[in-house]
């Protein structure tokens, strides 16, 4: 009897390497105060869909050249959800604890945004009041793993699609 490959493991395997890829990133760019630029931030996407790839040709090369859609779809979707508490778990530590100041820029940046578009005073006011009660940590870890999990089954959707290779029915 032949031995079955583990989505599991290779999702765990592939969700802890994009993790520490970009827990060093955004260290890196948060340290060199470059957070607020959104297309450095976007860069972390970009991380994960290559990972959710990495992850399926693993599997597939593991699985003797096979993958159905539902393995694809079910490990793509393992692997952002690893990296998703793992990243949620460090960026909310990382804001807590190592440097606090993160949210404060993000915060004023969302105020000078306002401004320029014209909004008065009181709007803006009204606006910031309601985004500091979606700051808290708690809601932004949830967050961070509920969007992570989205993301990740969105793009392995498209993914699992692609690299998808049936077993033949006789073989």
């Amino acid at each position: 009897m032949e031995e079955k490959v583990s989505t599991a493991r290779v999702a765990l395997k592939y969700g802890v390497l994009v993790s520490v890829v970009i827990m060093v990133y955004t260290t890196i760019i948060n340290v060199s105060g470059l957070s607020q630029n959104p297309v450095l931030s976007s860069l972390q996407f970009v991380f994960m869909i290559a990972g959710i790839v990495m992850a399926m040709k693993d599997f597939r090369e593991q699985n003797k050249g096979f993958m159905s859609y539902g393995e694809g779809l079910g490990l793509g979707t393992l692997v952002s959800a690893v990296m998703g508490l793992l990243v949620s778990t460090f960026s909310t530590f990382y804001n807590r604890f190592i440097d606090s100041s993160i949210m404060t820029q993000a915060v004023d940046k969302v105020r000078t945004d306002m401004e320029q578009r014209g909004m008065d005073d009181a709007q803006i006011d009204q606006s910031m009041e309601l985004a500091q009660k979606f700051m808290s940590p708690s809601i932004m870890f949830f967050s961070g793993v509920f969007m992570s999990i989205l993301m990740g089954f969105i793009v392995s959707l498209v993914v699992s699609a692609i690299f998808r290779r049936e077993k033949p029915v006789f073989e």
